[in-house]
């Protein structure tokens, strides 16, 4: 979301100073793209966690400061709640066995940190919304103590200039009539609910527009097999609330605007792609300045005497408008290199089932980049962004459209076509046959069960006796022991 802000309010002479140098960011990001100025270490992956803090009630614990004090590890850092917490796991190559390294290490982070937190009364949950979530726990008291949120906060409900409406209607949980969630708040910490896990994959510039296309294509089937968050404030709506929760808590349009088509801060986006260059120049081009906050480097002057610029005002921009495949520019060690962030999916339920969502995202998108006819080529890019909301909504009970395929339920997709092509794709990019067959014989099974964690949470609830709010906080104790054994989601018995 960007770095620590001012408190002050920016003159007009100032956010014209911004307008002129984030333009000359474009420029210099152009010249770099024109003479392939980037980091040849490609098909390297990243991944970050977003995790709840419960206390002994299982309700969310405000107490991620102290939490943070006791773990003492940089990879764990807070975010937006004071509920919440991330781990961000070193970059490292796809290829081998570091799938099946960093399911260890993940592990064995998230046994020590909740540990950790157990000293000062909290737990760890990996889940994609923490069903026990109330309506108070939105209030602005609750924000992690740290000046971005704040500012961000202020900047985005200023711009809207009335209260957040989260207006959602669900599916019907055991032949029930659907429920229905509209209320209102006055801050952005609804976004705190929504958990995720973000997957990131570096990639040569030629090749971005290509692997940002496929993973459009891929994220209806990616949210559909991976569905973790089907409760918020004790509603049953969508099998992955957090789309239209995420969507919602950072929408800085008035009704009027929304009206008038304005492209939301959340956003899939309009249109395939070329280059990575479209996505900033888009960014750019649409979204109006939410920190607008500029550093004296000049960056084509770095860039004349060869150096790398570090592009801050419109990375900064570029963390302020929320794609679900965020398009990212950074320099590590004075080398620049490019990678795409997908942010379709949610956290949990287990080590494995992270490890395998993102096996099958990797291996899926690199046999679609390698396919001789590209599907992108075959498919609107409406019909892309109808199968994520369907794929969110409905899970595996979506229907999906895919070429050639036509209207195809998700796991039959997966299974028929998706599958094989993520092998290939793991194959092609030096994946061990050890880490390809245990993560994506996982996403088979779950296929074959047509069980994923949001349809466990459903069944589970609507099992258990007693009203909805001790079904839920007993659903929940029940995720936690599971979530501990790391048996993959599809084997947990209702």
């Amino acid at each position: 979301m960007g770095r620590g802000m001012v408190e002050r309010t920016l003159s007009h002479a100032e956010r014209q100073r911004y307008r002129t140098k984030i333009q000359r960011c474009l420029d210099a990001l152009a010249r770099m793209l024109a003479t392939d100025s980037f980091s040849a270490d490609n098909h390297r992956m990243g991944l970050e966690i977003e995790l709840n803090l419960v206390d002994e009630a299982l309700d969310p614990a405000m107490a991620n400061t102290r939490v943070l004090a006791e773990i003492a590890d940089p990879t764990f850092k807070a975010e937006l709640s004071q509920h919440n917490l991330e781990i961000n796991v070193r970059p490292r190559p796809l290829a081998g066995d570091e799938a099946i390294a960093l399911e260890a290490e993940l592990r064995a982070a998230m046994d020590s940190a909740d540990a950790s937190a157990r000293r000062v009364g909290a737990a760890l949950v990996m889940i994609g919304i923490l069903p026990t979530v109330r309506r108070q726990n939105f209030d602005l008291r609750w924000m992690s103590a740290n000046q971005r949120y704040a500012e961000l906060n202020e900047q985005i409900m200023s711009a809207r200039r009335e209260q957040m409406v989260l207006d959602m209607e669900g599916v019907p949980l055991d032949g029930a009539v659907p429920d229905r969630l509209l209320t209102h708040t006055d801050t952005i910490l609804p976004e705190s609910a929504c958990t995720s896990v973000q997957l990131h994959l570096q990639v040569a510039p030629a090749d971005f527009a290509a692997h940002w296309n496929a993973a459009q294509c891929l994220a209806g089937v990616q949210v559909a097999l991976a569905a973790n968050s089907p409760f918020l404030l004790g509603k049953a709506l969508w099998h992955e609330t957090r789309i239209p929760l995420f969507e919602q808590s950072c929408d800085t349009r008035p009704p009027e605007l929304r009206n008038q088509g304005v492209r939301p801060r959340v956003w899939f986006g309009e249109c395939w792609i070329t280059s990575i260059f479209e996505l900033f120049e888009e960014n750019v081009r649409y979204f109006t300045p939410l920190l607008p906050e500029t550093d004296n480097e000049d960056p084509l002057a770095v860039l004349d005497h060869g150096g790398a610029p570090a592009l801050s005002e419109l990375r900064l921009h570029n963390g302020t408008v929320w794609r679900w495949n965020r398009p990212i520019y950074d320099v590590v060690d004075g080398v620049p290199h490019l990678r795409i962030e997908n942010r379709v999916l949610p956290a949990g339920p287990t080590v494995v089932d992270v490890l395998a969502n993102a096996a099958f995202f990797y291996g899926a998108m690199r046999g679609l980049t390698e396919h001789e006819r590209p599907v992108w080529t075959q498919m609107s890019f409406a019909a892309a962004e109808a199968n994520f909301y369907a794929g969110a909504r409905h899970a595996m009970d979506a229907e999906l459209y895919w070429p050639g395929m036509g209207r195809v339920a998700p796991d039959e997709l997966v299974l028929r076509t998706l599958l094989p092509l993520a092998h290939d794709g793991l194959r092609s990019l030096g994946v061990s046959d050890a880490a390809r067959e245990r993560y994506l014989g996982v996403i088979e099974q779950r296929c074959m069960a047509r069980q994923t964690g949001s349809s466990w949470q459903r069944e589970t609830v609507a099992a258990l006796p007693g009203d909805r709010r001790a079904a839920l906080t007993g659903m929940l104790q029940r995720y936690v022991e599971h979530m501990h054994t790391n048996q993959p989601v599809h084997t947990w018995p209702l």
